[in-house]
């Protein structure tokens, strides 16, 4: 019986061995790690979850479920340098390195198929980061602020005041997100500067049954028009109104940005920009940092492969030991460069790329001494 084999144009044999050997250490050493952070976890928080009467089925399918694939997408870098570092540690151990180059395939060639399982993963994080993981964080955090934490978001703001569009300020002098109520509104619209209309409201309420977003109900409403010569006065015991404002404009909770896709990050930080808050940055450097990501794939894997291509004597040890303080500094300047973002006003697109453009550096020098 003639045995099945799959052919790709342009990918040798080779090429299906090293990206198998690459994808295959890498989603073995994410179930491998991930299952113990599982565990750890899971140990740490045991007298809290009975403490809260945490029912079994949230613990798995609401907390764990949404906790494994965002762990797993954060630190997936440091998966696939990991799983690089391992495996062709093993090939250079097995002389099998010695042998391709030996074959005539220079080191450009062999790394080709590393770029390729790279930028499948890389493809992969990004989709991940972008479209599924903001909506299971949000059941993953209110999870979280309920029985690990004890801790709810705010429910509650006062004395709020934005900019909803351009020449028109809004108001709130209480807001209630349990009811999705705000008492005390106004909202001036300005014309070169002028006041040309200034409405008032006792309440507003969001409407949560229509599908229309910016909905809202207000009550005892009296709007003033000043034209040149003459003042208009309207009352109205209600009036449905669209106000270019959502709950969670006024709500701005701590990691709010995880838990919005791509679309939504650039509608809130086109939003937060026109209104002037302070909010922006984190916004900001999720959303850049969602692109930069996934290159740290190929920037990784070229370090990785760059030190562990070599035959040595003493194994993986050096290499994995290198491996990891890089991975380390990796996520060290991360941090570092979105506080600076944060606090000193460094650009976000910065703070986002910076650890990818130093990283670069020294994949270069890595790759230009890595052996031929």
């Amino acid at each position: 019986m003639k045995r099945f084999r799959l052919k790709i144009p342009f990918l040798t044999r080779i090429d299906l061995y090293l990206i198998g050997k690459f994808l295959g250490t890498y989603f073995f050493s994410i179930l491998l790690i991930i299952s113990i952070a599982v565990v750890f976890d899971y140990n740490d928080n045991i007298d809290k979850f009975t403490k809260n009467n945490a029912q079994l089925y949230d613990i798995i399918f609401v907390y764990y479920l949404n906790f494994i694939p965002y762990y797993a997408n954060l630190f997936s870098s440091l998966f696939v340098f990991l799983s690089v570092i391992f495996f062709t540690t093993k090939l250079a151990g097995n002389s099998e390195i010695i042998a391709m180059q030996a074959a005539g395939l220079k080191f450009g060639r062999i790394m080709r198929p590393y770029m390729i399982s790279s930028a499948l993963i890389a493809a992969l994080t990004f989709y991940l980061g972008s479209d599924i993981i903001p909506e299971g964080s949000v059941k993953r955090l209110d999870f979280e602020n309920m029985y690990k934490k004890k801790k709810k978001d705010p429910t509650f703001a006062d004395n709020i005041q934005m900019q909803v569009d351009t020449g028109v300020i809004a108001y709130i002098d209480h807001y209630d997100n349990n009811i999705k109520t705000g008492y005390h509104f106004f909202l001036d619209k300005f014309r070169n500067k002028k006041l040309v209309s200034h409405l008032t409201a006792v309440s507003l309420q969001y409407d949560t049954i229509s599908n229309e977003r910016y909905h809202w109900k207000l009550r005892n409403v009296t709007i003033r028009d000043m034209h040149t010569n003459r003042e208009i006065i309207r009352h109205y015991p209600s009036l449905d109104s669209v106000i270019f404002i959502e709950p969670r404009d006024i709500m701005i909770s701590k990691h709010m940005e995880e838990t919005m896709t791509n679309e939504e990050l650039r509608d809130q930080i086109e939003k937060q920009r026109i209104r002037g808050n302070g909010h922006l940055a984190q916004f900001e450097i999720e959303y850049h940092k969602r692109f930069a990501s996934p290159f740290a794939s190929f920037i990784l894997s070229t370090i990785g492969l760059s030190l562990s291509a070599k035959k040595r004597k003493n194994g993986m040890g050096l290499a994995l030991g290198t491996g990891l303080a890089l991975s380390a500094s990796y996520i060290l300047l991360q941090t570092i460069s979105a506080s600076f973002s944060i606090n000193a006003g460094l650009p976000p697109i910065i703070a986002a790329w910076l650890p990818n453009l130093l990283f670069t550096l020294i994949a270069a020098y890595l790759y230009r001494k890595a052996p031929r």
